[in-house]
């Protein structure tokens, strides 16, 4: 049985990197896909690149914001005209491994998971200086990922024959607050213990600000997810944990 796979790339001052998001998918050995890219009114050529790949290949596909509204409103405009199963999401500036949606879409039908998620490594804004290996946990129910953020989004694959139709929330973490939606929802997810994606670091991105990456985990759980004082403490101190093994060394 062949399913589709809807790629969600939003994409913002993207020109120097999207590039090499395309080509990686362009170069996967699973061909049953569609690239929704949406650039958020980018004040660059990101949306001039994205349309020379459009000409040549009818499966990747441009969606042009007229005002710039985040990376939720861009991801929300590829999701409405998403056609597949499967829902992959990658950044404009990461790129995958071949293998990647093989290797992930057999993994979500064996698995019976609604949401999955893999290994991966980081590397620099040029692409090199490949760091270490990032480990996920097998699984992650609700309480767990909220002491965990261990879903890199350009990692991630939602079943929508499982979990149906689904929007992000404008918030700053939109990936998180969905990946938390789902799984209080009662959904699965599991780890596939495979290394298929490389994260670039950017100056001045989340990764490289982790005060600021931790006001917004704190945000998420009072403001997203409801949660008290007492029990945001208690998450957040998990979180901190989690966050200094990973990001320990590059």
């Amino acid at each position: 049985m062949v399913d589709l796979v809807s790629i969600i790339t939003p994409a913002y001052r993207a020109a120097k990197y999207v590039d090499r998001a395309i080509t990686s998918v362009q170069q996967q050995t699973y061909p049953h896909w569609e690239m929704i890219v949406t650039d958020d009114c980018s004040p660059d050529e990101t949306r001039e690149i994205v349309a020379r790949y459009v000409e040549q290949d009818r499966r990747v596909r441009l969606i042009a914001q007229k005002t710039n509204q985040g990376p939720a409103m861009a991801r929300n405009a590829s999701l409405r005209q998403a056609q597949g199963r499967f829902i992959a999401f990658l950044d404009s500036d990461d790129w995958w491994l071949s293998t990647k949606l093989e290797r992930q879409v057999d993994f979500m039908r064996r698995s019976g998971a609604a949401l999955s998620y893999t290994q991966f490594r980081r590397v620099g804004e040029d692409g090199g200086n490949e760091g270490r290996l990032i480990k996920v946990p097998d699984r992650l129910t609700y309480r767990m990922l909220l002491g965990n953020t261990a879903i890199a989004t350009s990692t991630a694959m939602v079943d929508r024959k499982q979990t149906g139709d689904f929007q992000m929330r404008k918030t700053y973490y939109d990936d998180f607050a969905l990946w938390l939606k789902l799984l209080r929802e009662g959904y699965l997810a599991r780890a596939l213990h495979e290394d298929l994606m490389r994260y670039r670091i950017l100056p001045g991105s989340i990764s490289r600000s982790k005060i600021n990456s931790a006001k917004k985990v704190w945000s998420t759980y009072r403001e997203v997810e409801g949660l008290s004082v007492a029990r945001s403490t208690i998450h957040f101190s998990r979180y901190a944990s989690n966050a200094l093994l990973k990001y320990a060394r590059f």
